[in-house]
């Protein structure tokens, strides 16, 4: 052992550069993979990164005005409050839509206990603050106080940004004109249609101006367990009276709304992590591996000086696992760090994900497996240092490259540049020696192909909805019109300029076979014009009892397209024939539509609940909806239509980051490719300057052949990540529910760009090896030869 390590620490003085890069990869690989964790936790956990960093309250109790709220902080287990805020009821109206809203009288410094996060815009000013900047203004727009911030799910519901005049109805049905200065998150129920009000902040003399006292309060406990949360409510209940209490908002509530996207992301991610580990291990091994394949001569002569198998393997396996343990304790460190002050959306990542759930799992777990995935690595490099022979001359008297092929010599005939040729016979020498280090290169490409095809598709929701089965825009609800004016009614939408068409519609609740589950029956359309969905599988409705279905429903009912469908709606049955699948990306896909003439067979008196309107294309579904705000006396409700993309958006910058780090990934690849092909092919070089080739076209033979080693796995990469992807997306858009045929390939120029950066990129890296073989004499490659 002593032995051992006087040579292990001698090989290292020698060799100080390239243990330096095996350390260097190994710090760069585990600091990828950990920002990866980062950005997947901050994606993935959208409602516990607001709840963690608004320092939010795990209980909100909203209550009638006189209850004593000071008596909630002496309650066992309750670490701080948020408020109490006087709250107010009240109507809010926005280009068309009108939103249920509890204005909460806030100060105007945000709070330390669920803090509202400002995403957009800025938080409210004091009276002081703001009155210079509304002097002069009309009656109308109030004073300078007279301010609003919108929680996000609001603000997304009225179309309203920071700069807009919104309309407030208050409790005595007079109208205000408030300004909205900002939109924040917070982590509570968002709002939804047909749910419970959203949440907006003004200061106290807005809302005295609003409410005239008629005023409840809401106040946010955040406890010390919040396991207790059930006992605290209890407690709470109590000390306040129970007839005082109006609603209770527990934390499990709120994380529980957001767990669809929780899921959806997680699973999204979780292929992309797998894949970015797969990369980073191999990469690593290849470090490894060829830093050993470096040094076969210094083997043998170990071997012949007396050392046996075991002790080189022994050698090999301190050493590097001495080098991966110092390599992963730097990244780390560099993550734990550093990390917070990377700028932008990854820096932001790094800092929210210390306090996230699986934080310190991922911190111990990722470089613990890293340091596995090097010691097997390492260890199966250092079993094939110890069977090499003792005999160098055995060794180099093995040819380092292919012959000269056929092909070969007529291209160097009809004088096709020598660097050209020679690059392409040191690029693919043979098939086995060819296939893995293009394979190895391919798989961050590949991963990054797969990543640019889910930004394609949700690019494709955001740009052509209506190829992604949102091909309405608008939904507009009227107060229960009669029969005579929903006719007129039609006619009045039809006649805003964009609009390209109405159809009628009506949702209803239905039960399905066994009564074992509820779907959703909508009619959409009518016989004669049929609503605009996008088929994917079969064919689109055009006759009586017709019907398409999403995906999920077809999974919950064990049916296929062509199947006859029997339901049962308000007790009576309605048996419909689906004839095509539709992207639906609405109620996890448990949805099937007809026309609405259908569900009149069934119920005569039924009337159309809401009107979708389909726009020209091109038109802004925000002037829109304001120019349809007067139309039937103002007493129109307009929404737009939900996309889901709209709760991935941090998918977007996660997607981003992580092409950054398979990036690196694939650069620290590329780096050991090409290194290890310049010492293996150090012999050849020694032949090819004494027949007569320059410097410069030798330099120009290494660099063409990492650019052709680049080109064919970009190739492969991209070609294979295309497939990949399609298959991802479309696969996970199947088990959401929406259904396969969302996937979007990315722009013919995009592809276009990953593969000649990568081209590029390999020249770029292959420059500085390049001219250093070019400048070697041939005296100092004499040692090549052994």
């Amino acid at each position: 052992m002593r032995a051992t390590l006087r040579w292990a620490h001698a090989d290292f003085r020698a060799h100080r550069g390239e243990a330096l890069f095996v350390v260097l990869a190994s710090a760069g690989i585990i600091a990828s993979l950990l920002l990866a964790g980062a950005l997947f936790s901050y994606a993935a956990n959208p409602w516990q990164r607001v709840f963690n960093q608004s320092h939010g309250a795990h209980i909100w109790l909203h209550t009638r005005a006189g209850a004593d709220m000071a008596a909630l902080s002496r309650v066992e287990g309750v670490a701080a409050l948020s408020g109490p805020y006087r709250t107010a009821a009240t109507t809010v109206e926005s280009r068309g839509a009108r939103v249920g809203v509890t204005l909460r009288a806030a100060e105007a410094v945000p709070p330390e206990t669920g803090r509202p996060l400002v995403t957009a815009g800025n938080w409210l000013t004091g009276p002081d603050e703001a009155g210079s900047s509304a002097a002069g203004a009309g009656a109308g727009a109030g004073t300078g106080n007279e301010a609003v911030v919108l929680e996000v799910s609001v603000a997304r519901a009225l179309w309203a940004e920071p700069g807009d005049t919104i309309r407030v109805t208050g409790p005595d049905g007079a109208p205000h004109a408030l300004r909205v200065t900002g939109i924040a998150e917070v982590a509570e129920p968002r709002y939804h249609p047909g749910g419970g009000p959203g949440i907006g902040w003004v200061l106290s003399g807005t809302l005295d101006g609003i409410a005239h006292g008629d005023t409840g309060q809401s106040v946010g406990l955040r406890l010390a367990d919040p396991d207790d949360t059930d006992f605290t409510v209890q407690r709470a209940v109590t000390v306040l009276g129970a007839d005082r209490v109006a609603q209770v908002t527990k934390w499990q509530q709120a994380r529980a709304e957001a767990g669809g996207d929780d899921r959806l992301l997680g699973q999204m991610f979780a292929v992309f992590g797998l894949g970015a580990l797969l990369a980073a291990a191999l990469a690593a091994a290849g470090a490894i591996g060829a830093r050993v394949r470096g040094q076969l001569r210094d083997i043998a002569i170990l071997k012949a000086v007396g050392f046996t198998p075991g002790q080189v393997a022994r050698g090999f396996l301190v050493q590097h696992l001495a080098f991966a343990l110092l390599g992963v304790a730097l990244g780390t460190a560099a993550i734990a760090l550093l990390g917070a002050r990377i700028p932008g959306r990854i820096g932001e990542a790094a800092a929210v994900w210390q306090d996230l759930p699986g934080h310190t799992a991922l911190m111990i777990g990722v470089p613990c497996g890293a340091v596995l995935l090097i010691a097997a690595a390492t260890g199966l490099s250092a079993w094939r240092a110890g069977r090499v022979p003792p005999v160098p001359v055995a060794r180099a008297a093995q040819p380092s490259a292919a012959p000269m092929t056929a092909l070969g010599r007529r291209a160097l005939g009809v004088r096709v540049p020598p660097a050209l040729v020679l690059g392409w016979r040191a690029a693919f020498p043979r098939r086995g020696r060819t296939l893995v280090p293009v394979a190895r290169l391919a798989l961050p490409l590949l991963l990054i192909t797969v990543a640019l095809v889910a930004w394609s598709t949700l690019d494709q929701f955001r740009s052509r909805p209506a190829q992604m089965g949102l091909p309405a825009a608008l939904t507009v609800r009227a107060g229960q019109p009669a029969a005579s004016s929903e006719a007129e009614l039609e006619r009045a939408l039809a006649a805003v300029p964009d609009v390209a068409s109405v159809h009628p519609g009506a949702e209803m609740a239905a039960l399905v076979p066994g009564q074992t589950g509820t779907i959703t029956l909508r009619g959409l359309g009518t016989a004669r014009d049929p609503y605009p969905s996008k088929v994917v599988e079969g064919r689109a409705v055009s006759g009586p009892d017709e019907a398409v279905a999403g995906q999920g429903l077809l999974d919950l009912l064990g049916v296929r397209v062509g199947a006859w469908v029997r339901m049962t709606v308000e007790g009576r049955p309605q048996i419909l024939h689906v004839v095509g699948r539709t992207i639906e990306p609405e109620s996890g896909g448990r949805v099937i539509t007809t026309t609405i003439d259908a569900l009149r067979e069934r119920d005569p008196e039924l009337r159309s609940d809401f009107h979708a309107l389909v726009l020209r294309e091109g038109a802004d579904p925000r002037a829109v909806g304001a120019a349809l705000a007067g139309t039937a006396g103002g007493t129109l409700e307009v929404r737009e239509t939900p996309n889901p993309v709209d709760r991935l958006e941090p998918a977007r910058g996660v997607i981003a980051a992580l092409i950054a780090v398979l990036a690196l990934i694939g650069l620290t690849e590329l780096l050991t490719l090409i290194s290890t092909g310049v010492r293996d092919r150090g012999r050849d070089l020694l032949a090819l300057k004494a027949i007569g080739l320059t410097p410069r076209q030798i330099g120009s033979m290494i660099v063409t052949a990492a650019g052709l080693t680049a080109l064919a796995s970009a190739v492969a990469g991209t070609a294979l990540g295309l497939l990949s992807g399609r298959w991802l997306v479309d696969t996970q858009g199947a088990s959401s529910g929406i259904g396969a045929g969302i996937a979007q390939l990315p722009p013919l120029p995009v592809m276009a760009t990953v593969i000649i950066g990568s081209v590029l990129g390999a020249v770029a890296a292959a420059a500085l090896p390049a001219a250093r073989a070019a400048r070697r004499r041939l005296a100092d490659s004499l040692s090549e030869t052994l």
